[in-house]
């Protein structure tokens, strides 16, 4: 009997066999339904990656706030481990639908996010802990941002090309939300004892603070609720993600039985910590590592071993199924997009990453001469913002701009949205480094921190909606068998903005020319703003305003 082309896909089980977006009559009366389901279970999930891998900037901020024995590079340190670890587990991920399928995998990388809740939540209760427990933690919540590109591969194999910025842009700028939640969220908890289920209170030694204003030092603080309190929402959605979506057959037509598929994520997953562990202790100063590597070439050693151990170690139908997604970076507009969406998501996850930590170093203290006229920066500003209560606003508004950066590019293209918001984000780039140097020789940095988080907020907006177009750009570029891995594989890229921003903008506030680092995010701006304009906007160019 042959099969009717509009027939409808059955509402019921977990496996699609026939999955038709482009087909009018087929979404309309049948596919839309089960896109937008899975699509409205994926930003939640995603939610919770986003807030568990970015956790410790704020953590680490409340650390220094009660005394926790270490440094402020040290702590610096646990913000650029859970960045690295996060941007390596996205290349594995960008991998795992046409390997296990799209249900499969959302439901076990979401349960995974309980370990690194837990295990965070126990180790903060002991300060005395050596750093090394802390970084091991950091390192584990990277799985929360390993997530993004699993998550992003999946919803692009749902959608229609003409509404794949606006479902890209709706997951990814919605699941964003999760940096600013966690943000607002660990604030609150840390102030509660959870019906004192949680352990026993520490107290501020330093003032902190929250969205509504400051919390004097003396103050009693759960910081052990930072990670506790993403068990109340990961039990539930991973129930969700099992009973409510779909794996696409005509997407993974060999991901197995679900617990073959259980086991393809958690060798491949493994296999990610190996290169960010390695790396890390190349890189990292002792006692931690062996401090032997630049960060410019240890990100690159650590993705290309992250790409080695994949293509080495995988075997069976997995070696097969690598080999065929290594075929995106024989194209070239792969690499042009990976550029591209470092200037936009690379920028929101790293300011994110680095925002709190930075303000707290810069506008928390009054920098004065000494008796010879050597700036110092260690007498506490009684005037100072409180960075857990005006930090959650530039990734807020980055996340929030998003859906609308998809939904416009959809209408004028992707390329020409590109196009202004870099230009937009060299002058703020410049700006922010110029407040940032006058700021840092002030014995009143307070003065200059509403003009920083206008223009940071600026940034965050900018790379917002720059994020909708470049997700727009692969859609259109490339086909639906390599779209997923392309997103996958620019957002793994762009990832390392969790660990370049924080470790630069530390590097150079340390030297005492925080400016440096904003002057040099602005260069890379012009570069890519110039990449775009050759590749899709001049006359001639190969793919014209996609």
């Amino acid at each position: 009997m042959s099969k009717n082309p509009n027939a409808a896909v059955p509402a019921s089980g977990p496996d699609i066999h026939d999955w038709r977006p482009e087909d009018e009559s087929f979404w309309s009366s049948t596919g839309k339904r089960i896109a937008y389901r899975n699509l409205w279970i994926s930003i939640p999930a995603l939610l919770c990656g986003f807030a568990v891998w970015g956790m410790w900037g704020i953590i680490a901020v409340q650390m220094l706030n009660l005394g926790f024995p270490f440094s402020q590079a040290q702590l610096f340190t646990l913000t650029a481990i859970a960045g690295i670890s996060g941007a390596t587990m996205r290349i594995p991920a960008s991998f795992l639908i046409r390997m296990a399928g799209g249900r499969n995998t959302i439901f076990l990388t979401t349960s995974m996010l309980l370990a690194p809740a837990i295990g965070t939540g126990i180790a903060l209760q002991h300060p005395e802990w050596p750093l090394w427990v802390f970084q091991l933690m950091a390192l584990w919540s990277g799985v929360g941002g390993g997530n993004f590109a699993s998550s992003m591969s999946n919803i692009s194999t749902f959608f229609p090309k003409r509404l794949q910025g606006t479902a890209l842009g709706l997951n990814a700028g919605l699941g964003n939300f999760g940096v600013t939640t966690m943000q607002v969220v660990i604030p609150l908890v840390m102030t509660m004892s959870f019906f004192g289920m949680t352990g026993d209170s520490m107290t501020l030694v330093k003032a902190s603070g929250w969205i509504f204003g400051k919390i004097p030092a003396g103050t009693p603080t759960w910081i052990q609720n930072a990670g506790f309190a993403w068990v109340l929402s990961l039990v539930p959605l991973s129930a969700l993600c099992w009973f409510g979506m779909n794996n696409l057959k005509t997407v993974t037509p060999q991901s197995g039985s679900p617990l073959v598929a259980f086991l393809k994520i958690s060798y491949l997953y493994s296999l990610a910590f190996v290169p960010s562990i390695g790396m890390l202790y190349l890189y990292l100063p002792a006692p931690t590592g062996l401090g032997l590597l630049n960060m410019w070439v240890a990100i690159p050693l650590d993705i290309m071993a992250a790409l080695l151990v994949m293509r080495l170690a995988a075997f069976g139908a997995m070696k097969e199924n690598v080999a065929k997604q290594f075929a995106i970076f024989k194209n070239k507009h792969t690499w042009s997009l990976t550029a591209l969406y470092v200037v936009t998501f690379g920028s929101f996850i790293g300011f994110s990453m680095a925002l709190p930590l930075a303000i707290t170093v810069i506008f928390g203290f009054q920098h004065v001469p000494d008796a010879a006229g050597v700036l110092q920066h260690t007498l506490k500003n009684p005037n100072a913002p409180s960075a857990l209560t005006y930090a959650w606003i530039g990734p807020f508004v980055g996340a929030a701009v998003r859906p609308v950066g998809g939904w416009i590019s959809d209408k004028v293209g992707g390329s020409i949205v590109t196009q202004v918001i870099s230009a937009v984000m060299v002058f703020a780039s410049v700006a922010v480094g110029y407040v940032m140097q006058q700021a840092y020789g002030s014995a009143t940095p307070e003065q200059y921190f509403p003009a920083f988080m206008g223009l940071m907020v600026l940034l965050f907006a900018a790379s917002g909606v720059g994020n909708g177009s470049t997700f727009r750009s692969v859609g259109v570029i490339f086909d639906r068998t390599q779209a997923g891995p392309v997103l996958g594989w620019t957002s793994a890229v762009a990832a390392y903005g969790a660990f370049i921003a924080p470790v630069l903008i530390g590097e150079q506030i340390k030297a005492g020319t925080p400016q440096l680092a904003f002057y040099g995010f602005a260069a890379f701006y012009a570069a890519c703003l110039v990449l775009n304009w050759v590749f899709y906007l001049r006359r001639g160019a190969e793919i014209r305003n996609p």
